[in-house]
C-alpha cells in the first residue's frame, strides 16, 4: 500500500502548473521528428495504412474520414479458429459488385445489358443466384439512385435483362451498363477489400475502407475486440467516451510505431480537450481554438485580423484570463508564482 501511495504521490501535479502547455511541447516536440510514410499493415501488401506525421496530424484535426481508413476484424469462438468460416465472414464484409459473379455482355441491337450468373462462383462465396437477381436491380436504385431502367429476371437460367427506359439513346444504354457493373451485390458498400490472415491461433481480418455500424450486424463477428482507424465514426456508433479512448490509444500507437514515447496523461489531456463538449472536436480556428472565450486567443491562433473584427462589431471584452492574452499585453501570467497571491493579516 505504501508503493501505491508513493507511486501516486509521484503523478501528482504541482499546484499552478501549466499542463497545456507542457502537453503541448511534448507531443509537438518529437512530432517534429517523424517521418512521412505510409505502411503496409499487418505485413500484408495489399493493405495500406497512413502513420507518421500525416495520421497524427488527422487525429488531431478530428478528420471525418482518414486518408487510409482501415478496420481489424476479430472473431468470435467458432469462427476464429475455423479458417472456411473465416473466410465466409470476410464474404460478407468485402463489397462484390455485379461483375463478379458472372458475365455481362451489351446487346446493342436490341439495347439491352444481359447478364449471366456463373453458380458455381455464387456457391463458392455462399450466396444464391437468386439473392443475386433480386439484389442487383434493387441496389441500383436504392444505393446508386438510378431509376431510368427496367429489368427482366430469367431465375431458371440465372439471367437479368437490363433495358434503358429510353431506348433510342446509346448514352444511357452505357451509362446503365456502368451502374451494372459496379452495383455491390454482397457485402458492405464501403469496404473495399477484406484480407485474412492467422496471428496468435486465431484468423483475424483486415479491411481496407470501414464501416463499423454495418459490420457489427455481421454474424461472427466480435463487436468487443473489433476497431477501426475511423474516430468519428466510432463517436457516432458506440459514443464519445469510446471516441476519446480511439484518440487515446491512435496517438500513442502512431507516435510509438516511430519510437517516440510520450506520457499518456499528455495525450489524455488533449482527447479530453477534444470530447469535453460530447462531440469530436478539431485542435484549430474550427475547433477549440476558434471557441476560446478570450478575444486575443482567438486572433493569436489563425485569421487574426477576422477575430479582431468580429470581437469589435460584437462588442467582445477580453478579462485576460488565460495564457497567450497576458502575454501578448505583457502581463504575469496567472501560473505558476503568477498565481500566487499574497495577502497581509491583520491584527486584531
Amino acid at each position: 500500500m505504501a508503493q501505491v501511495i508513493k507511486e501516486y504521490k509521484h503523478t501528482r501535479i504541482e499546484p499552478c502548473e501549466a499542463v497545456g502547455i507542457v502537453a503541448a511541447q511534448s507531443i509537438g516536440e518529437p512530432g517534429t521528428q517523424m517521418t512521412m510514410r505510409t505502411f503496409h499493415y499487418a505485413g500484408v501488401a495489399e493493405i495500406n495504412v497512413t502513420l507518421g506525421l500525416p495520421r497524427l496530424i488527422e487525429i488531431m484535426d478530428a478528420r471525418k474520414e482518414p486518408s487510409t481508413p482501415t478496420m481489424t476484424i476479430y472473431l468470435r469462438e467458432g469462427y476464429a479458429a475455423d479458417r472456411d468460416k473465416a473466410r465466409q465472414v470476410s464474404w460478407q464484409i468485402e463489397a462484390a459488385p455485379l461483375q463478379e459473379f458472372g458475365d455481362i455482355t451489351t446487346d446493342m441491337a436490341k439495347m439491352q445489358i444481359v447478364v449471366h450468373l456463373n453458380k458455381q462462383v455464387c456457391d463458392k462465396r455462399k450466396i444464391s443466384v437468386k439473392e443475386i437477381l433480386e439484389a442487383g436491380p434493387k441496389k441500383i436504385r436504392e444505393r446508386r439512385h438510378y431509376r431510368d431502367f427496367d429489368h427482366e429476371i430469367d431465375e431458371a437460367n440465372g439471367i437479368i435483362v437490363f433495358l434503358p427506359k429510353d431506348r433510342g439513346s446509346y448514352q444511357n444504354l452505357f451509362q446503365l451498363k456502368e451502374h451494372v457493373r459496379n452495383v455491390i451485390v454482397q457485402g458492405i458498400d464501403d469496404i473495399e477489400r477484406v484480407v485474412v490472415r492467422k496471428e496468435s491461433g486465431e484468423y483475424i481480418l483486415y479491411t481496407e475502407g470501414s464501416n463499423l455500424k454495418d459490420v457489427f450486424a455481421v454474424r461472427g463477428v466480435d463487436t468487443s475486440r473489433t476497431r477501426t482507424n475511423n474516430i468519428n465514426e466510432i463517436s457516432q456508433v458506440l459514443g464519445i467516451e469510446a471516441a476519446r479512448n480511439a484518440i487515446i490509444n491512435e496517438a500513442l500507437a502512431t507516435l510509438g510505431e516511430q519510437g517516440i514515447m510520450v506520457d499518456v496523461r499528455h495525450i489524455m489531456l488533449v482527447a479530453d480537450m477534444m470530447c469535453m463538449e460530447g462531440e469530436v472536436k478539431q485542435i484549430g480556428r474550427h475547433g477549440i481554438a476558434g471557441e476560446k472565450e478570450s478575444v486575443l486567443s482567438r486572433a493569436a491562433f489563425e485569421v487574426t485580423v477576422n477575430h479582431l473584427l468580429d470581437a469589435a462589431v460584437a462588442h467582445e471584452a477580453d478579462v485576460l484570463c488565460g495564457v497567450t492574452e497576458n502575454v501578448i499585453v505583457g502581463q504575469p501570467i496567472q501560473l505558476g508564482t503568477g498565481d500566487v497571491k499574497l495577502v497581509v493579516r491583520q491584527k486584531v
